[in-house]
């Protein structure tokens, strides 16, 4: 799955309804951005974050990094 805004994959691990209950009990400060949110996420078990080198963009289109090829 890639997140829509910033197109970061990840791999769910926790079911959807889990995974909304969390964010909804985060505290407002750390629900600044959608970063600090996966972040949050990644870092309890609900979500792993992939460093697979590839991104999506604005349009939903997902493109391999050649930066990092």
């Amino acid at each position: 799955m890639y997140a829509k805004y910033g197109g970061v994959h990840f791999t769910q691990l926790a079911h959807a309804r889990d995974i909304n209950e969390f964010v909804r009990a985060l505290p407002a400060d750390k629900k600044d951005s959608l970063f600090e949110v996966m972040e949050e996420l990644h870092n309890n078990g609900y979500i792993r974050i992939d460093n697979d080198h590839e991104f999506m963009d604005h349009t939903g289109e997902i493109h391999p990094d050649t930066h990092n090829a």
